[in-house]
C-alpha cells in the first residue's frame, strides 16, 4: 500500500443527526470523495472521523481502533431503545451496584442498530414493528470508571473496542437507560481536536497498522 492522498477530518457530530447525514453534509460542501470511520447513534455526540478524497482507503484502519465515551445513565428508568430516542417507563427502582463489566462481555445486538440481518439492516426492521433474532458478539470494555452519581443519574467514562454497544452495556444495570452519549476519543484522536484536518501521512504515522501497510 502506497501513502494515500486525502485527508482525515476531526468532526465533533452534534445530536439529532446519524453519522450518514454528516458525510452527505461534508461530501456537499467539498465536492469530494467522503466516508467515514465508525458510526455514532443519532442522539449520541462526539468524535466522527470523516475520511476525505483517497484517505478513504484508510478506512479498513481506522474503524476498528479502540473509543473512549462519556455516558450518563438515567436512573430508575428503562427505555425500549436503551437510549432517550426509545419508549420511556420510569420504574422508580435504583440499581443497587453501579459497577458496569469489564473485560470480554458478550452483548446481544440491538434491534436500532445499523448490523445487517437477512440483507437489511435491523433499524429497517424495527422501524416496520419487525422483531427477530439478533446476533451476538463478544467485546472488549477495557474501563468503565464511576465518575459521579446523585442518584438520579450516573455518570460513566468507558474506554472499549470497536463495535461495542454502551446503551446496552448501561442496560445491564438494570433499571437504567443511557440518557447521554459522548464519544471523546476514537484511537489517537481526541474530540478535543475537533475541526482540525489531518494529512493521510499524518494518520498514518499516528496509527501503526497503517504505517506497516505503508512499508
Amino acid at each position: 500500500m502506497t501513502a494515500a492522498t486525502g485527508t482525515v477530518l476531526l468532526y465533533d457530530k452534534p445530536a439529532g443527526l446519524t453519522s450518514h447525514d454528516v458525510v452527505a453534509q461534508v461530501r456537499r460542501e467539498r465536492g469530494a470523495k467522503a466516508g467515514h470511520a465508525g458510526t455514532l447513534d443519532p442522539f449520541a455526540t462526539g468524535l466522527l472521523l470523516i475520511l476525505l478524497g483517497r484517505a478513504t482507503r484508510l478506512q479498513r484502519f481506522l474503524v476498528g481502533l479502540p473509543k473512549t465515551y462519556l455516558a450518563t445513565a438515567r436512573l430508575g428508568w428503562r427505555s425500549s431503545t436503551g437510549d432517550s430516542d426509545g419508549d420511556l417507563t420510569e420504574t422508580g427502582r435504583i440499581p443497587e451496584s453501579l459497577e458496569l463489566p469489564t473485560g470480554t462481555v458478550r452483548q446481544r445486538v440491538p434491534m436500532t442498530s445499523a448490523v445487517r440481518v437477512g440483507g437489511e439492516r435491523l433499524y429497517k426492521k424495527a422501524h416496520r414493528g419487525e422483531v427477530v433474532e439478533t446476533p451476538e458478539r463478544d467485546v472488549q470494555v477495557h474501563r468503565a470508571e464511576l465518575l459521579s452519581s446523585d442518584g438520579e443519574f450516573a455518570r460513566f467514562e468507558i474506554e472499549c473496542s470497536a463495535g461495542t454497544y454502551v446503551r446496552t452495556l448501561v442496560e445491564t444495570l438494570g433499571d437504567a437507560y443511557c440518557s447521554d452519549l459522548r464519544r471523546t476519543a476514537v484511537g489517537p484522536f481526541s474530540v478535543e481536536r475537533a475541526g482540525e484536518e489531518l494529512p493521510a501521512e499524518r494518520v498514518a504515522e499516528m496509527v501503526p497498522a497503517i504505517a506497516e501497510a505503508m512499508r
